[in-house]
């Protein structure tokens, strides 16, 4: 956060999409039964199940690789990932007044896992394959008591870490071949290892779970079985099930008050399998991997999250299913507002566009197509079609209900298509590609006709606006050239140079100015008719490029978002930050202020949507 931008009024946060489903066991829910926990990017998101109002835990620097909550609910702990070389950082949050209690720094490069002791006594924290070091923290005192080398040097890394339900000394340590049972020998400051006795059987293990009065681990593979091992013995009890495997491996184990075990496969299976034999006694068929389970009270509902970044809630007598939450599990391109409303939105990923409602903020369409990237993503003005430009070169207008293909334009870029921006009167389409080609097409009832392609840029056009009479565009490109198109006789009006690579390009709605942005980190404004030279420049960003930049429909405001992760909304006329919104935890990508000027809707690289409420009444 900029020292400078601490003292301005902060924007409002309406609500979040985004949960990475990526992290082992990362969806969790509060002993108070009231709040869910999930990680999304470098944030910590608190959401309460009953109403969804969430509260945001910021402090991470990095994306967030695992979560833990204590017994008693009075803590919550984080680890984060962090670029070679650099420490990464455990956060312990105070849960009550939702601040940082301490930050404990010691693991190189990532923190793997992390397990509260079952009285709130010590913290035990598991470093990445580049660290491979186990260390127990004392929380009250917020020292590191000892560590220790978490798997000997003929296994493999340890991956997974799991505290005994009684006592404070005794915590669990698993991974690639290894599975350890270590006890905390507090006056002499040394945790010692015992190894398990698994016999012939040689496993990664990649979820642990104790039972309730410490007898027995239960431990889920990647070879799909699970192995229940005696905790006072270390010796296998029993492998199963016998023949049929969990398909794609165990991600996740829950034991239930009855003994029964939840497993969650990679396979997006969840399955409610005996605690004697593992054999499966009921099923559902999920999207994509499961990697978390939480259960709420006594475990009559439960909560599952997947790696498309999707959370399901369960009933447990006849598991049923119902779909909570969706959202992006890659970063989000674009984002586009249908024009004259600020209910419906629509983004872009990887293989899907989806369209948004932003009352309660749901999915209410989803259009997949595998294996390519869309790039970018607008309404047509009259909001009949989706228009869109994907890296396979091909342009494609999609029905906004429906969802339907109603056109496909092919191999309309060689290089992909990277930008589209549709006219007024919804007649031709301006597309942008990787090769720096700009193209107009002409769109007639179900076939259309290339009027033109201008090839001027040197390099991929990053972002093209039309004028409002639809007889000129602007095109940006990372070449550092911005240029104004007349798109009724196909030639250059005026051509824009900077030391920079555009990222961004803005027409001032009464249409005599652009204001532009890039890597340079500032906003330039230019006169469309005598682009020369910039007529001004505001230093945008102290770190890193700008991404996304759109201007309100009144022109007196603009706002901006990149690298630095800080949304900002600028005066026009005076350059001055008036307002900065703080909650992604990734680059932000893109951004979009709806035309009545209510909302503001940016997204990110961590695949998070924020949802903000834009502070300037517009004029009348």
């Amino acid at each position: 956060m900029d020292v400078e931008t601490e003292s301005i009024p902060r924007l409002e946060l309406e609500a979040v999409i985004g949960f990475n489903g990526h992290v082992s066991s990362g969806l969790r829910v509060h002993p108070d039964n009231e709040h869910m926990i999930y990680p999304l990017g470098c944030t910590i998101i608190l959401k309460r199940i009953k109403d969804g109002k969430q509260e945001f835990l910021h402090g991470h620097t990095n994306n967030v690789t695992c979560i833990s909550v204590s017994k008693s609910g009075l803590y919550i702990a984080s680890g984060q990932v962090n670029f070679m070389g650099f420490k990464a950082t455990i956060i312990i949050w105070d849960y009550a007044t939702r601040t940082i209690y301490t930050e404990l720094v010691l693991h190189k490069a990532k923190v793997e896992a992390l397990a509260f002791s079952p009285n709130d006594k010590y913290l035990v924290s598991l470093g990445g394959q580049d660290d491979g070091s186990i260390v127990v923290w004392n929380i009250e005192t917020k020292q590191a008591i000892c560590g220790s080398p978490a798997s000997a040097q003929s296994a493999g890394h340890s991956l997974i870490l799991q505290y005994s339900n009684t006592n404070d000394n005794i915590f669990v340590s698993a991974g690639s071949g290894t599975l350890r049972v270590w006890e905390l020998d507090l006056p002499n400051r040394k945790i010692r290892p015992t190894e398990c006795q698994t016999g012939k059987l040689k496993r990664t293990v990649k979820c642990l779970e104790i039972s309730e009065d410490d007898q027995f681990i239960f431990c889920g593979t990647m070879s799909g079985d699970i192995m229940k091992v005696n905790l006072k013995t270390k010796l296998l009890n029993h492998c199963g099930p016998a023949k049929s495997k969990y398909s794609m491996g165990v991600n996740v184990i829950k034991i239930l008050k009855s003994g029964d075990l939840l497993v969650g496969c990679g396979s997006g299976t969840v399955t409610l399998s005996s605690g004697t034999n593992f054999k499966t006694l009921k099923k559902v068929d999920l999207e994509k991997a499961v990697t978390s389970i939480a259960t709420l009270g006594d475990g009559n509902e439960f909560f599952v999250g997947t790696e498309a970044a999707q959370m399901y809630r369960f009933s447990y007598e006849n598991f049923k299913v119902e779909l909570i939450s969706t959202s992006h599990n890659d970063a989000v391109k674009d984002v586009a507002i249908l024009f004259g409303t600020s209910e419906l939105f629509a983004t872009c990923s990887d293989e899907d566009i989806r369209v948004w409602y932003t009352g309660k903020p749901k999915e209410l369409l989803r259009i997949t197509i595998p294996n390519v990237t869309c790039n970018s993503v607008d309404f047509m003005f009259n909001g009949q079609s989706i228009i869109s430009a994907w890296n396979d070169g091909k342009i494609r207008l999609f029905g906004p209900e429906s969802g339907k293909l109603m056109l496909t334009i092919h191999n309309a870029h060689t290089m992909g298509a990277t930008a589209i921006a549709g006219t007024r009167d919804c007649k031709r389409i301006v597309s942008g590609g990787g090769e720096g080609q700009v193209c107009v097409w002409e769109l007639k009832p179900r076939s259309y006709r290339l009027l033109e392609a201008m090839k001027k840029h040197k390099a991929a056009v990053t972002c093209l606006k039309i004028k409002s009479d639809d007889t000129e565009c602007v095109s940006a490109s990372s070449d550092g050239t911005c240029i104004i198109w007349d798109i009724v006789r196909f030639v250059v009006r005026q051509m824009m140079i900077a030391n920079t690579l555009f990222r961004t390009v803005c027409y001032h709605p009464e249409e005599f100015q652009i204001i532009t942005s890039g890597t340079d980190r500032k906003v330039a404004y230019w006169d469309v008719f005598e682009g020369k030279s910039a007529l001004r420049q505001l230093e945008a960003s102290q770190s890193g490029a700008i991404n996304g930049m759109h201007i309100s429909q009144d022109g007196k405001y603009f706002v901006t978002g990149g690298d630095d992760k800080l949304v900002k909304v600028w005066d026009y006329m005076l350059g001055g930050v008036t307002h900065v919104g703080v909650g992604h935890g990734g680059s932000i990508t893109s951004m979009k202020i709806c035309s009545n000027s209510r909302n503001l809707v940016s997204t990110s690289a961590d695949g998070a949507i924020l949802c903000w409420k834009f502070p300037h009444v517009p004029s009348s």
